[in-house]
């Protein structure tokens, strides 16, 4: 079986709520910690991010020993798996999406920085768990 046959997509409503949303909160792992933010798109259905700073104590490196992940949006509280994004369709997809997504003058340096392989490189996916 592929990968993608075994990618459980979140909830519908879940998915509305992320692409409304200009900030996802995540936690990874156990409930020891709090909820960070992140931006988030979606892109085919499919709630990704990427990280910007990649800290070595940072979710992203944390979601490659744990894929255990729980996000926030609005009011809901899901858990998640983290899954990292290896197509490079997928990937490109969502450098458009975080353009389209945050247009401000303000955030054009982080959506650039997004784009460079080092950061797209950690594009993870959100799925049911």
């Amino acid at each position: 079986m592929t990968l993608a046959l075994k990618r459980r997509s979140l909830p519908a409503r879940v998915v509305a709520a992320a692409d409304k949303s200009k900030i996802l909160g995540i936690r990874i792992g156990d409930a020891s910690h709090r909820f960070i933010g992140v931006w988030c798109v979606v892109v085919e259905g499919r709630v990704c991010v990427r990280s910007y700073t990649l800290e070595p104590a940072g979710w992203y490196r944390a979601s490659l020993v744990d894929d255990r992940a729980t996000l926030q949006v609005g009011d809901r509280v899901i858990k998640a798996r983290a899954v990292g994004v290896r197509s490079t369709r997928l990937r490109d997809a969502v450098d458009a999406a975080y353009a389209a997504k945050y247009s401000t003058p303000g955030a054009q340096k982080f959506v650039r920085g997004f784009k460079l392989p080092k950061r797209k490189a950690t594009t993870t996916e959100f799925v049911a768990r």
